[in-house]
């Protein structure tokens, strides 16, 4: 849903009573709950757009990577290196981004509140699931990342807002998957025109999908996605085009942020942080030499199999497709020239100015800069929710149900054929151990830099084993300007290192400013 400037003036009046120094956002006040706004049809709609502004942003689904050993940022004032190295402080201010009760409490106002106006009930039953599904997501992400959270599903007063206590994760998992349930009943399938973009069934029952995965609630979560899979969606040709501006709203999105160019507070301006200094970015987020070497070869062999073909000295030969789709390595051609962070001196040399630490950049999203005029004003919307997932889902939540059966194989194998690269090989994937391996690294490879990597590691408790220690990037040499050769003769550079407390480090702390506003509200473990 593309929202214009009257959207964009109308999100701002909803929150423009906030009392900052509260623990909940208490906007819209009763000025704003009364009046015009109720009036319409047209007017209750942009009241909805308010929720909309953002529930999401690509910041945080970029950015969230970096908490993982998916990639790495360099910048100290983005606030997410501590998030990923061990580090982090109930005072850091990324920890408190993500502590969303604006949006909540925006959901809440305009769920009570559009009753006031006179328009269709099928119309006024519509928005409101749409702001159910909008707060149901802010607490899918906020018990994810915290734990226990206060669910408030009604406006509060100041009183009430600064003494509330935080309610059990269980209980806030069961209100998702409950209401979720309730709304992808009311949501339609599709929308046309101006309303592309809104919130759909479809999206319902995969956000459903993915937290009755997350909590391990397998048989909810294969007919859920059995649901979804019904629906129509289907994975789009290209995997590169799939992220690109100019091929949006394709038939594999089924939620995701949407922007508009050139337009005020409603562009995606996050998209300049990828590129390096030789092609005017800033570099932010960096992959890592971990997720390089998790892409297979070409024949369906991981890097570490003796008879794989890989070659240290030439690592990025003969990789699955999808490595090249989403990481700009040394010698690829990356818009009009070879990209060169190992040759001292070149404009984008990994230690120098805005340039990669790891030598690695993020293309998935900008994989050709001539896309747009301003990288730091585009509308390239931003995937939260795609088919490709909903097949990972149902394949994993197969496989730790102990079935592996011909469904699973051919929804791994529609995935990996998407890009070329070989249909899973029965004989090495055999067993339900064997297939966890492989549909953990699937999520990973294809997901790769989508925002979910923390969520998985988090989730199968394998912190010490991927978070800890050194953060590699390529080996140094030289690569060819001309034809784009790359000659490795150093080691790996080194960007960071890591550490992770099993005991602390899988939730993020109660942010500071809000435990010292309502002392109720207690810290997770170790903060």
């Amino acid at each position: 849903m593309k929202r214009n400037l009257l959207y964009i003036l109308l999100a701002g009046a909803l929150t423009q009573a906030a009392c900052q120094k509260d623990f909940l956002d208490k906007s819209p006040t009763d000025a704003y709950s009364n009046g015009s706004l109720w009036t319409t049809e047209a007017a209750a709609s942009a009241a909805l757009a308010g929720c909309y502004k953002g529930w999401e942003t690509s910041y945080n689904t970029i950015y969230m990577d970096a908490v993982s050993d998916n990639s790495y940022s360099q910048w100290a004032w983005d606030n997410y290196q501590h998030l990923g190295n061990g580090t982090a402080t109930a005072t850091d201010p990324q920890v408190a981004n993500q502590w969303d009760y604006v949006t909540i409490q925006k959901c809440n106002w305009f769920i009570e509140n559009v009753d006031q106006a006179p328009i269709d009930e099928k119309i006024r039953s519509r928005f409101k699931a749409e702001a159910r599904f909008l707060r149901a997501y802010r607490y899918f992400v906020m018990s994810q990342l915290y734990g226990d959270v206060p669910l408030v599903v009604k406006n509060l007063s100041v009183q009430e807002a600064n003494t509330i206590s935080r309610t059990p994760r269980a209980e806030v998992r069961k209100f998702i998957t409950d209401e979720l349930a309730a709304i992808a009943q009311i949501l339609p399938q599709s929308y046309t025109g101006s309303d592309v973009g809104r919130i759909t069934k479809g999206a319902a029952l995969a956000l459903r999908a993915r937290v009755e995965l997350f909590d391990k609630n397998y048989a909810a979560a294969i007919e859920d996605c059995k649901k979804v899979m019904a629906l129509g969606y289907g994975l789009y040709e290209n995997y590169t085009n799939l992220f690109r501006q100019d091929f949006e709203n394709n038939k594999e999105v089924i939620l995701d942020v949407q922007y508009k160019a050139n337009e005020k507070d409603n562009a995606n301006t996050d998209l300049g942080i990828l590129p390096s200094s030789g092609y005017g970015g800033w570099a932010s987020l960096s992959p890592t030499q971990s997720l390089v070497d998790a892409y297979e070869m070409t024949n369906g062999k991981t890097i570490d199999d003796p008879t794989s073909g890989y070659d240290a000295n030439n690592p990025y030969a003969n990789r699955d497709p999808r490595l090249a789709a989403s990481v700009v390595y040394p010698g690829l051609e990356y818009n009009d020239k070879f990209y060169d962070p190992i040759t001292p001196g070149g404009a984008d040399y990994y230690s120098e100015g805005n340039n990669s630490p790891t030598g690695y950049l993020v293309r998935k999203f900008v994989p050709f800069l001539k896309d747009f005029p301003d990288m730091w004003n585009t509308g390239v919307n931003i995937i939260v929710i795609r088919y490709a997932e909903v097949l990972l889902t149902y394949a994993e939540a197969q496989i730790e149900s102990g079935v592996m059966d011909n469904s699973v194989y051919q929804a791994l194998d529609d995935i990996r054929a998407r890009t070329g690269m070989p249909l899973v090989n029965r004989t090495v994937y055999n067993n339900i151990a064997a297939l966890r391996t492989l549909v953990r690294r699937e999520r990973r490879v294809e997901l790769a830099l989508e925002g979910l990597r923390w969520y998985d590691i988090q989730r199968w408790q394998i912190g010490p084993a991927v978070r800890t220690g050194t953060v590699y990037g390529t080996r140094l040499g030289t690569v060819d300007a001309t034809t784009g050769k790359v000659t490795l003769t150093g080691n790996h550079v080194v960007a960071d290192q890591r550490s992770f407390s099993p005991q602390r480090d899988y939730l993020w702390p109660v942010p500071q400013k809000e435990r010292d506003i309502n002392k109720g509200l207690g810290q997770n473990p170790g903060y």
